[in-house]
């Protein structure tokens, strides 16, 4: 058992029999009044995100969460494909479980995949990801990079906003917490 107090960003607790993840926390100390924990969290399974707060010290349940790095091979109907780069078993994880790393997953890529009791709860991937535009309409003369955005479709078919200027077959830097465009890629 654990407290309020060790709570951090990525802890999973485990309440009423459902995993939560926590996303955000902060430890709150008013003027008046005892200290709290104010946290958002991710259901593991839904996805659903909720804001809770705890009383600071009471006892929480969490949960154990086992990462290993693995690397994604492809996508086998509504399945991906993961190979553990330690043992070299392949896995099957549902697109549930996936979630939105789908829209930056590339064959080849190294990922953390983390379990609970051998279920999959959700997967890791690096702050930030280097993807090629495979189409966007063709930039205007007088584009310029403090003009306006305008969409772009990646390589994993996920559709961001990029600068006017930018053309297809441009790599760019994508963050992969909010499909936000970081910059232009040379290689």
């Amino acid at each position: 058992m654990a407290t309020t107090n060790d709570i951090k960003n990525g802890t999973v607790l485990k309440i009423d029999g459902q995993l939560w993840t926590v996303t955000e926390f902060q430890h709150v100390k008013p003027g008046k009044g005892g200290a709290f924990v104010r946290t958002k969290m991710k259901n593991v399974t839904s996805g659903k995100i909720v804001d809770r707060t705890f009383n600071a010290g009471l006892k929480i349940e969490t949960a154990t969460v086992d990462k290993s790095d693995m690397q994604y091979l492809y996508k086998d109907g509504t399945d991906y494909v993961f190979m553990d780069l330690s043992t070299y078993d392949q896995i099957n994880i549902p697109e549930v479980a996936v979630g939105d790393a789908k829209n930056f997953l590339l064959e080849n890529q190294n990922v953390v995949v983390a379990t609970n009791e051998g279920n999959v709860l959700y997967i890791e991937l690096p702050a930030s990801v280097i993807l090629e535009i495979t189409y966007t309409e063709p930039g205007l003369q007088g584009d310029r990079s403090t003009g306006g955005t305008k969409p772009a479709t990646l390589e994993t078919g996920h559709e961001i906003q990029v600068p006017l200027f930018l053309e297809q077959g441009t790599k760019v830097k994508v963050d992969t917490r909010d499909s936000s465009y970081l910059g232009r890629v040379n290689d």
